[in-house]
């Protein structure tokens, strides 16, 4: 039982922290409540319930500074909000204080290094919408509401993968605050091991307040979606397992499946070319014969934006859903993987749901193993296991509750179905504190070097963000 004494302290506390932060930042982004506290704990995935005490939103690096020495200094948990994007969450802890980093998204573009500067709180869409004015483009994912840096710090599969890397392999440095309140910047010269750390290691090193990132030439692909009947999945994939093993770094192909416009699920094609856009676009181009495995049931490819084809994922996947996600790393799809995927798909708990598998090939295989702190680099597939449905059903469903436990037995079993043809680990950005085994086994031989760097920077492990090995980061938040 809690004494008067323990309770009073407490709320001495919870009250004393703001009061301490209005001193050294306006008052009015300092949120405890009201209409824009409420706007401010929204995030992607309406099945979470979490509530910090503070908000701070932050719209320099010296407010980060403050909020960190004054979260210290009133032993209250820290957790970054940068897109809002992740499934578990974490840009909240309870009762914690949230640094909301949304007020920094500022963008500045250096056309002749080719090079961006972003703020911690740029969203993927802001970035390359920036880059694409002036002919450039962005590595990023698929999505262009998920955070810039939280994508970046945790590596970053995406449609450029093949021909540019990961996005981490495209940070070039970072500014960064670190646990005690100073501000470092850092890159292969300056505080080398952090920068490395940085690399696929997740938001668990310090607040990463901008990033410098590569740009690259390539506004424009060649892409879009084809959509095939599920009837023919066998083939299909079969068809597609040699073309991605025969792929040039120009095409990265998402393969996976979805509900079509009928409702009905479907084999999923999504390419992306980004070279040379005539040859991409072809009539016997290596995108077009994507559409010509069978009969599609939809098929629209061609050249777009890389904005466009960003603002189309986010269309299939808005924020305010409720949801829950798994992840497997598997060397190929055809044969007894193909056939537990399409059963699954088969039985899709809601039209919102999907599976979905990323090429991981080309320029990502071609970095040492040590090189970052990403743990994976010979050629494979990872795949997203994604459980989503509309609100009206209670939001502590997503953690097992009446009508939530359907989309997440479905979810788990499917989980625990694909163990069997799966690599070791995961990737991090999809790792929760649910499946231990995978975190352990997430970066190999640099699982070492990674707690090392964390012990050094963060002894206290004040920032817990994606998971490390280990439990010294299950939960917290990283800004994704």
């Amino acid at each position: 039982m809690q004494s008067h004494t323990d309770t009073d302290a407490r709320d001495s506390v919870s009250s004393a922290l703001p009061a301490e932060l209005r001193s050294r930042i306006p008052a009015g982004r300092v949120l405890t409540d009201g209409p824009e506290y409420a706007e401010a704990v929204a995030l992607f995935n309406a099945a979470v319930d979490v509530r910090p005490s503070v908000v701070v939103r932050c719209e320099t690096t010296a407010d980060v500074q403050a909020a960190v020495r004054a979260s210290r200094d009133h032993g209250v948990p820290l957790s970054v909000r940068g897109g809002g994007h992740d499934f578990w969450g974490r840009a909240f802890r309870p009762g914690g204080l949230v640094l909301d980093l949304t007020g920094m998204r500022e963008v500045q573009v250096d056309t002749t290094r080719r090079l961006a500067t972003v703020g911690g709180g740029a969203l993927s869409s802001d970035v390359v919408s920036a880059a694409e004015r002036v002919g450039l483009t962005a590595v990023t994912g698929t999505a262009g509401s998920v955070g810039m840096v939280g994508l970046t710090l945790g590596g970053g599969y995406g449609p450029l993968l093949g021909q540019f890397g990961l996005a981490a392999d495209n940070l070039l440095g970072a500014e960064v605050v670190l646990a005690d309140g100073s501000r470092v910047d850092t890159d292969a010269e300056h505080h080398p091991d952090l920068f490395w750390a940085l690399r696929g290691g997740g938001g668990n090193f310090g607040v990463v307040t901008s990033a410098r990132i590569r740009l690259h030439p390539v506004p424009n692909v060649v892409s879009g979606t084809i959509l095939y009947p599920i009837g023919r999945s066998a083939e299909i994939l079969a068809d597609l397992g040699g073309i991605l093993q025969d792929s040039p770094d120009e095409l990265t192909v998402d393969v996976g499946f979805l509900p079509g416009p009928d409702g009905k699920p479907t084999v999923y094609v999504a390419p992306t070319w980004s070279g040379d856009l005539q040859v991409g676009n072809a009539e016997n181009g290596p995108v077009r014969a994507l559409a010509g495995l069978g009969t599609p049931v939809m098929a629209e490819v061609g050249p777009v934006a890389r904005s466009a084809t960003l603002a189309a994922t986010d269309a299939m996947f808005p924020f305010g859903r409720m949801g829950a996600i798994r992840t497997r790393t598997v060397q190929s799809i055809p044969g007894p993987a193909a056939t537990v995927l399409d059963r699954a798909a088969q039985e899709f708990t809601s039209p919102f749901s999907a599976i979905v598998w990323h090429q991981f090939h080309g320029a990502a295989t071609r970095p040492p193993l040590g090189s970052t702190a990403f743990g994976r680099r010979e050629p494979h597939l990872m795949v997203e296991l994604i459980s989503m449905w509309e609100g009206g059903e209670r939001k502590d469903d997503a953690r097992g509750g009446n009508g939530g436990s359907t989309h997440l037995r479905w979810l788990e079993e499917l989980h625990a179905a694909l163990e069997p043809f799966s690599l070791p680990g995961g990737y991090v950005n999809f790792l929760g504190p649910e499946t231990p085994d995978q975190v352990a086994r997430s970066y190999g031989p640099n699982t070492e070097r990674l707690l090392a760097v964390k012990s050094a920077v963060d002894p206290d492990s004040v920032f817990a963000a994606t998971p490390l090995p280990g439990g010294t980061a299950d939960a917290g938040s990283t800004p994704v």
